[in-house]
């Protein structure tokens, strides 16, 4: 919901916020710290040009889970040093859901990260992010990600329902 507004992304999350808790689901909103706060939602995902982690950290306090987009281990490390709880590293490759695109990563750029943090000793989970269809899971995966953000995949499906149902029995 990148470019909704924030009355349509509250409408949204209330409607969510039921059918998690049900699932046992967390439910994260991205960039919004202060509707998080006020939903009482489980976290936040901040991108590079959101509030820094520091500021959200002092407002949502240790309770919410905080994440952040890293497109280099440099940004990881930042982030962890901030405080972060997750990092969603991407792209993967060229997506249409995000303006502002930072370098895709690839297979590589993604082994390279995860090699790097655990020689630095940085054990936060990693989650996959951009650009990212069906077909790539396995190989991503394999890289040690913990998991995989999908949206433009599920959005562009004939039917969305079967395709994160295929995901979902197939992962």
């Amino acid at each position: 919901m990148k470019e909704a507004s924030l009355k349509e992304v509250e409408k949204v999350a209330l409607l969510l916020k039921p059918l998690c808790k049900e699932q046992e689901a967390i439910l994260i909103l991205d960039d919004h710290v202060e509707l998080a706060q006020k939903l009482e939602v489980d976290g936040v995902h901040l991108g590079k040009t959101d509030m820094p982690i520091a500021q959200a950290r002092q407002i949502l306090g240790e309770a919410f889970i905080i994440g952040a987009t890293a497109n280099t281990f440099e940004d990881v490390r930042m982030h962890q040093q901030a405080g972060a709880d997750y990092i969603g590293i991407g792209p993967y490759r060229f997506t249409t859901t995000k303006k502002n695109l930072s370098p895709v990563l690839g297979i590589e750029g993604y082994a390279s990260i995860l090699s790097q943090m655990q020689d630095a000793g940085i054990d936060l989970p990693v989650v996959a992010i951009g650009g990212i269809n069906y077909e790539d899971i396995p190989d991503i995966l394999e890289t040690g990600v913990n998991g995989i953000a999908l949206s433009g995949t599920i959005l562009r499906a004939e039917d969305p329902v079967a395709e994160t149902r295929r995901i979902i029995g197939q992962y």
